[in-house]
């Protein structure tokens, strides 16, 4: 009294719970007999070699601690995004111009600031 799909579905679980069955019995008594039948395994010895183990020490470059300190003295920052000459916020406006400053739109020409590239 099933449909074709359960009846397959019904047959698929009752072989897959003998299955689970058998396989329980199995490792149950197996397992028993098993280990009475086997005899413990002895492996030789080994001869191990230890070398000793050499530490590395990382060190970093002085010039690098240096270069901080150097850079902050060098140019300092004026902040995100401000135009070089009038010190105005231009945020994802602003014009990078050749000489390597960031200007806003008033700026932007090199005639406008002290650009060294015509």
């Amino acid at each position: 009294n099933m449909c074709s799909k359960c009846y397959k579905d019904a047959i698929l679980k009752q072989e897959q719970a003998k299955l689970a069955a058998s396989s329980i019995e199995n490792i149950v008594n197996g397992s028993s007999s098993s280990n009475n039948d086997k005899e413990p395994v002895v492996v030789g010895s080994v001869d191990l070699q230890v070398k000793p183990v050499e530490p590395k020490v990382i060190s970093t470059p002085e010039s690098s601690a240096s270069g901080l300190g150097e850079s902050g003295d060098a140019k300092p920052k004026q902040g995100p995004n401000r135009c070089t000459t009038c010190k105005k916020r231009v945020g994802l406006t602003g014009f990078n111009c050749r000489c390597g400053n960031l200007f806003c739109s008033v700026h932007r020409y090199s005639d406008k600031h002290e650009c060294p590239f015509d």
